[in-house]
């Protein structure tokens, strides 16, 4: 099993983190990084894994096979698009409106590599369509931690739709697909909403303690000014979300 680091460990890291981002928020209000965003709608479409992964909300999909989503596609240090940048993608997973379901998580990509060791670095691409986006720090699902990853399938946010795979792994395992996302740029209406992947967890996944000592403390130190209850309420898109994508070939803010 891959050996995982500790939580005193990650306590000091974490707490020299939210350091550097409250240094970073006194020059950049309100967010520090990834200030300017591209809101984007559409559905995620799951194909199945061939092995389960130990997270209830990647192994067992909606009886329709299908779910709404929400998207934000930021650059990290906000650079002219000609030049490289950290690319985050963060993804709002909704619930079910005919239950009444809350929404069911956040997922925070960024860019990254794809192999060992490069899916825990983040490296710098002009193009989203050419960005391999990964979590690095793993959900603990039942079967060991897991890592999570999406890429272009087809088109780009600057297209009439954006296809992206998505795909989960074990720390040095191969990855394996198991969802269509489909995305199109949307027209927002209010602010633009704050993910929080530790607080908002997917469905039948858990945070290693490291992990939360390691990144809530900066987390919470720039979003803590707007932590009201109206903070957390959705806004909505002007237009509506894109139909379901069919099966095919295969952000802190």
């Amino acid at each position: 099993m891959t050996a995982l680091p500790r939580a005193p460990f990650a306590r000091v890291a974490g707490m020299l983190l939210r350091g550097v981002f409250a240094a970073l928020l006194v020059l950049r209000r309100p967010r520090p990084i990834h200030v300017h965003g591209t809101m984007l709608t559409g559905t995620i479409r799951w194909v199945g894994p061939r092995r389960r992964s130990g997270i209830s909300w990647i192994d067992e999909p909606p009886p329709t096979g299908e779910a709404r989503i929400v998207a934000r596609l930021s650059r990290s240090l906000g650079l002219p698009e000609a030049l490289p940048d950290v690319l985050g993608l963060a993804l709002r997973l909704a619930g079910d409106p005919a239950t009444s379901e809350a929404d069911a998580g956040d997922i925070e990509f960024a860019s990254t590599g794809r192999g060992v060791p490069l899916r825990y670095a983040l490296l710098p691409v002009r193009r989203p369509e050419s960005a391999r986006f990964g979590i690095l720090l793993p959900y603990r699902g039942l079967r060991g931690p897991v890592l999570l990853s999406a890429t272009t399938v087809d088109g780009g946010p600057d297209a009439d739709a954006w296809r992206l795979v998505l795909s989960f792994a074990s720390p040095l395992g191969p990855w394996r697909p198991f969802a269509l996302v489909r995305l199109s740029r949307t027209v927002w209406s209010g602010d633009q909403p704050r993910f929080d992947a530790g607080r908002r967890v997917l469905p039948g996944a858990r945070v290693y303690p490291w992990v939360r000592a390691l990144r809530q403390p900066s987390y919470d130190r720039v979003q803590r000014r707007r932590l009201r209850p109206a903070d957390d309420a959705p806004s909505t898109p002007e237009a509506p979300a894109q139909p379901a994508c069919t099966v095919g070939a295969s952000a802190m803010d």
